[in-house]
């Protein structure tokens, strides 16, 4: 500023001491001060120069990088200095240079020492959040540092922008898969990816609220959907179950051998097997015949997008496809009972047939009570087979033991009815 002063003031001096132009008479007198204001307006003019003022955001070369100090060149208006974590440039350009051109915001238009105090960070602020604000429009995919991790997720930064990662936007390779949903364990697995650098697409940018989302599945999944449409359905792959939880097990995988194309990289996908698609008989809880680190093949029986759905008793010998070798309609069977619903009673007849006694056949031979009033999971039965029908793997049975067991209570009760008479 003092500079700019110096410059104004040499110019006024040539000027009141050169010859003055002619005047008429009619011409009003002016009086020294104004005519003094006069010149330095109409010389500002002419010049075009605007001051700035505090918060505006300059532009200036660097001049001269100190330890604790950097000084610019803020044409026309001086010397500007940045001070301490000031010069921080959020936008991560690095360190700066002499000959570097950097914008930056003023904080004081002169300090003690007669410099123009200037903040990069605070410049670099706003125009981090442009940059933001347009990777999220146009999705595109940037890099992030993993700065720290909570129960929920992971803090990372972004242009010097501090932004959280969900667990549930982890990509299947970084994804904590723990048995029992314990979130001290998940926590222990996502602490492992701090430090760590992560490739991500922004969610959600809101620079009032300072909000920012991003998501490394959305950054995987166009990766994932590259590998995968080298996949088919009716592929067999060898895997690794990653996670079981209630509904099935996740596994991951590498492509088959023949879909690899020499000298790649091997991609480890993630599928899942759903609870029904584990063995051919009724399974309660994955966790019953599964846990993490298992080896296991499957079938690819689905595709839809970067999800893979995969069957691990598809490569099994569906024991429906005999049922009738065994068992024939009207037969009576031993059956364990193995759970009671609603709607009837699901009975194995051996490891892998299974039948149902519906509701309303206990309900004839025993009105008024409820099934689990009757028969007891875990206890043995007999059964009489109603129906089979392989394809659909299902069979009807009906309660021998209890209904002959009514039946000759009826017919005694009947027989001293009769005796009485």
């Amino acid at each position: 500023m003092t500079d700019i002063l110096d410059r104004l003031a040499t110019e006024v001096d040539k000027i009141k001491t050169s010859k003055p132009a002619k005047t008429s008479k009619k011409t009003a007198t002016v009086e020294p001060e104004a005519a003094e204001m006069s010149v330095m307006e109409q010389l500002l003019a002419s010049e075009d120069v605007k001051f700035p003022k505090v918060s505006d955001v300059v532009e200036g070369t660097v001049i001269e990088v100190g330890s604790n100090a950097i000084y610019l060149d803020i044409d026309p208006f001086g010397t500007g200095i940045v001070l301490g974590r000031e010069i921080k440039d959020g936008m991560g350009s690095g360190k700066l240079k002499e000959g570097d051109r950097v914008s930056a915001t003023i904080m004081d238009l002169e300090n003690e020492d007669g410099y123009i105090e200037l903040s990069v960070r605070e410049a670099s602020y706003e125009k981090a959040w442009e940059d933001i604000e347009s990777k999220r429009d146009t999705q595109e995919k940037i890099g992030t540092k993993v700065l720290s991790a909570n129960k929920g997720g992971l803090l990372v930064e972004v242009n010097g922008i501090s932004g959280f990662l969900p667990v549930s936007q982890l990509s299947s390779k970084n994804y904590p898969r723990v048995d029992d949903g314990d979130k001290n364990k998940i926590l222990t697995l996502l602490k492992k990816l701090v430090g760590q650098e992560l490739d991500v697409r922004i969610l959600d940018a809101d620079r009032e609220s300072e909000k920012l989302i991003v998501s490394e599945k959305a950054a995987q999944s166009e990766k994932d959907r590259e590998t995968i449409s080298n996949l088919k359905v009716g592929d067999v792959v060898d895997g690794e179950i990653s996670g079981v939880v209630d509904f099935g097990v996740f596994v991951k995988f590498t492509q088959p051998k023949s879909d690899k194309t020499e000298g790649s990289e091997e991609e480890r996908l993630e599928g899942l097997v759903h609870i029904s698609e584990l063995a051919w008989q009724l399974i309660e809880n994955p966790r019953d015949i599964a846990k993490v680190g298992d080896k296991v093949q499957a079938k690819i029986i689905g595709i839809d997008n970067d999800k893979i759905s995969l069957s691990i008793r598809a490569l099994q010998k569906d024991p429906w496809s005999i049922v009738t070798e065994k068992y024939n309609i009207g037969d009576v069977v031993e059956g364990t009972v193995n759970r009671i619903n609603p709607f009837g009673a699901f009975v194995y007849l051996d490891r892998d047939i299974h039948g149902l006694a519906h509701v309303s056949e206990m309900s004839e031979m025993f009105p008024g009570k409820n099934i689990d009033e009757i028969i007891k999971v875990g206890d043995k039965y007999d059964w009489k087979i109603l129906s089979i029908e392989p394809k659909e793997h299902r069979m009807g049975l009906s309660l021998v033991e209890k209904k002959e067991k009514k039946a000759k209570k009826e017919k005694k009760e009947k027989t001293e009815e009769k005796i009485e008479e």
